[in-house]
């Protein structure tokens, strides 16, 4: 994960940052330097990386002039607490932050975890061979499926979703979210609305998802790439379908096939020669876990949906002037882009 300089107006308040690093016993005076870097992944909640006295920190907090909703930090915090009483790869939570003195927000502070982050660039630069994709995409896969078989019962998350509905309130939010954030007219957008509308799924499981599970949100312990040392970004996680989780994870997935303005708008590792196409990944999900992939067209669509409307609330921001996030000035192109392949797949009934 590349990290930079504090982005102009993101700055964190050191002084009260490093009292507050003293009371929780993560340093021992206040006279001793704090070092700020800013990481470049993610366009959600802001990630910092602290380093003080030969340690080293993360700090999350929300991104500025975003409403709580989608960027509450106590639930991240509580969600991944939780997740570690029964699964390994998950940060270790160090400190909760609620006070208003220190920032204008909540936010905690982690544990760094060393390894690779696989993000298009990371993957570029090391040119990895062509071999070397299936075994990272399997040891992605199994840490997937894993997560899936957690019984969010006994780690004390049963209060963190509704199952029931769940599918038909995604549906139904996710349309409410993106023409509440809308900026202009995406007729795709709305036929894929109508289509998931009449087309959802009635039955299905329910477990702990991620919902935004894919390469550059996990953590590889070296380049043998065999073993997965964490999962980051829990913000979405919830009680619900595993396949809605899949369905987000193939949104994500670009192929060497695609076209060139898919590969331009959603970039990802998983375009280079050697990776699974979307279909096989599915195959391989669904003879991992066990589970019937009948409807993973409705998944899919969903899926490219829900990140059409994360990249639109995005730009609303810019848009409005909140955020002045250079990477954030095509996002609205990104959206559109993603209903488009939505309804491709809808109407060639095929996620390839």
């Amino acid at each position: 994960m590349a990290n930079q300089k504090v982005r102009k107006g993101e700055e964190l308040p050191a002084n009260k940052l490093k009292l507050y690093l003293q009371k929780h016993g993560l340093i021992s005076s206040v006279e001793s330097e704090l070092h700020v870097t800013q990481f470049t992944h993610g366009y959600s909640n802001l990630t910092y990386l602290l380093l003080t006295e030969g340690r080293e920190f993360v700090l999350r907090r929300p991104p500025f002039g975003a409403i709580k909703r989608g960027h509450d930090m106590g639930r991240e915090f509580k969600v991944q607490s939780g997740v570690q009483k029964g699964f390994d790869k998950v940060p270790k939570m160090v400190a909760f932050g609620d006070d208003l003195s220190v920032m204008d927000c909540e936010f905690y502070v982690m544990e760094k975890v060393d390894g690779i982050i696989l993000n298009f660039k990371e993957a570029q630069k090391r040119n990895i061979p062509s071999d070397q994709y299936k075994v990272i995409a399997n040891s992605w896969l199994d840490t997937f499926v894993e997560l899936h078989q957690l019984d969010y019962k006994v780690i004390g998350l049963s209060d963190l979703g509704r199952p029931e509905g769940y599918v038909e309130r995604q549906v139904t939010n996710w349309g409410k979210q993106y023409l509440k954030a809308a900026t202009e007219a995406i007729p795709a957008a709305e036929k894929v609305m109508t289509w998931m509308n009449a087309n959802q799924p009635r039955k299905y499981e329910h477990c702990l998802i991620h919902n935004d599970y894919k390469y550059d949100n996990i953590v590889f312990k070296d380049d043998s790439w065999k073993e997965v040392s964490a999962v980051l970004d829990w913000e979405m996680a919830t009680i619900g379908d595993p396949l809605m989780d899949l369905g987000t994870s193939l949104g994500y997935w670009t192929v060497a096939t695609d076209m060139d303005f898919v590969k331009q708008g959603i970039p990802s590792p998983t375009i280079f020669e050697g990776n699974p196409i979307r279909s096989e990944i599915a195959e391989l999900y669904a003879q991992k876990s066990g589970r019937d992939l009948t409807d993973i067209v409705f998944y899919y669509a969903f899926g490219l949906f829900k990140i059409a409307v994360i990249a639109q609330q995005i730009y609303y921001r810019y848009h409005k002037g909140l955020t002045t996030d250079p990477r954030f000035a095509n996002l609205n192109k990104a959206a559109e882009l993603c209903c488009n392949l939505a309804l491709k797949s809808i109407k060639t009934s095929k996620i390839d």
